[in-house]
C-alpha cells in the first residue's frame, strides 16, 4: 500500500502513524500540501502512484479544499470531502445529526446580535456560543447574563470575518466535569477516553485530564449513528453525559488520537491502520 500522508506540521498523532505504516512495510509519502499547487484537471506529482490518501492537515480551510480535489482526481482520501465538509462546519454537523436522528444539544442559529440575543434569552443561562468553524476548544464561551451576552456579540460583530457573524447558539449541557471522546472506524469503535477538568471546557487541549472510558451498547449505537450521519471514515466522536443517556455534541474529521494512546491499554495507531490496509484493500 502506498500512502499519502497530508500534512502542514507532523505532530505525535502522525508520528504514531507513520511509524505503524512504515513497519508494515508500507510505502509512505509525505505531502506538505503548504507546498503543493493544486490544478483542476491534473494532480500534483507528489500523489503518483499513492493508493490511499490520509488527510491529517491542521487548517480546516486546507482540508476542505485538499479533499475535494483528490475527489475530483480520484484519489481516494481519509477521510472523504462530503465527511470534511459536514464535520468542519459546526452548523453542518449539527443538522446532520439532527437529521438522522441522533441526540444532540439543541441549537439555534442566527444572523444579527439582536436575533442572536433572543436566542439566548429564550435558552437561559447559561447557554454557550461558538465559532462555526474551529477546534480546541477555542473562541468557544458559556453566556452566564444578559451583560455578557451582549458584550460577546458585540466582539463578535466586530471582528471581520462573516464567519463570526453567523451566531451559533448551544444549550448548555449539565455534565458530570467530563464528556467522552470515541475514536471510530466506519462506525466501529476502536477505543474511548473520557477528558475531566474543573473548567466547563473539558478538551484534552485545555488541559482535560484523560481516562480510558468503557464503551456500552448505548455508546456504540450512537457512534454508529453519528458516524453514518456524515458519511464515515476515522472519526473523534465526542459525547456528553446527560443523567442516564448521552448527547453527541460534535463528530471530528481529522481527529487527534494521541491522548487516547497514551490512555488505553490498546494499540490505537495499529487499529487504524489494520482498517486503513482494509479501505485501500476495497478501492484497489
Amino acid at each position: 500500500m502506498h500512502v499519502g500522508l497530508l500534512y502542514s506540521r507532523i505532530r505525535r498523532d502522525e508520528k504514531l502513524l507513520l511509524s505503524e505504516l512504515r513497519e508494515r512495510d508500507h510505502e509512505v509519502t509525505k505531502i506538505d500540501v503548504r507546498k503543493e499547487r493544486f490544478n483542476i484537471s491534473e494532480a500534483p506529482e507528489a500523489f503518483s502512484d499513492v493508493d490511499l490518501a490520509i488527510d491529517r492537515c491542521l487548517a480546516t480551510s486546507r482540508s476542505r479544499y485538499v479533499t475535494r480535489f483528490l475527489d475530483a482526481y480520484g484519489i481516494p482520501v481519509i477521510n472523504a470531502a462530503d465527511t470534511a465538509e459536514l464535520c468542519a462546519d459546526k452548523v453542518k454537523n449539527s443538522l446532520a445529526l439532527e437529521a438522522a436522528g441522533v441526540p444532540t444539544p439543541n441549537t439555534e442559529v442566527a444572523f444579527t446580535t439582536d436575533s442572536a440575543l433572543e436566542t439566548i434569552e429564550s435558552f437561559g443561562y447559561p447557554c454557550v456560543l461558538k465559532p462555526v468553524i474551529g477546534s480546541w476548544g477555542r473562541l468557544m464561551a458559556k453566556v452566564d447574563s444578559r451583560s455578557a451576552a451582549e458584550a460577546i456579540l458585540e466582539h463578535k460583530a466586530t471582528l471581520g470575518h462573516y464567519e463570526h457573524k453567523v451566531f451559533y447558539v448551544q444549550e448548555f449541557v449539565e455534565k458530570p466535569g467530563r464528556d467522552i471522546r470515541v475514536v471510530a472506524t466506519d462506525g466501529e469503535p476502536v477505543a474511548a477516553m473520557t477528558r475531566s477538568s474543573d473548567h466547563w471546557l473539558t478538551n484534552a487541549a485545555k488541559g482535560g485530564e484523560v481516562n480510558e472510558f468503557e464503551i456500552d451498547d448505548e455508546v456504540a449505537e450512537l457512534v454508529e449513528r453519528a458516524s453514518d450521519a456524515v458519511g464515515g471514515g476515522l472519526l473523534g466522536i465526542d459525547l456528553m453525559e446527560t443523567g442516564d443517556s448521552y448527547t453527541v455534541h460534535e463528530v471530528n474529521h481529522t481527529v487527534e488520537f494521541k491522548a487516547l494512546d497514551s490512555c488505553v491499554d490498546f494499540d490505537v495507531p495499529a487499529a487504524i491502520v489494520d482498517w486503513l490496509e482494509t479501505k485501500a484493500g476495497e478501492t484497489a
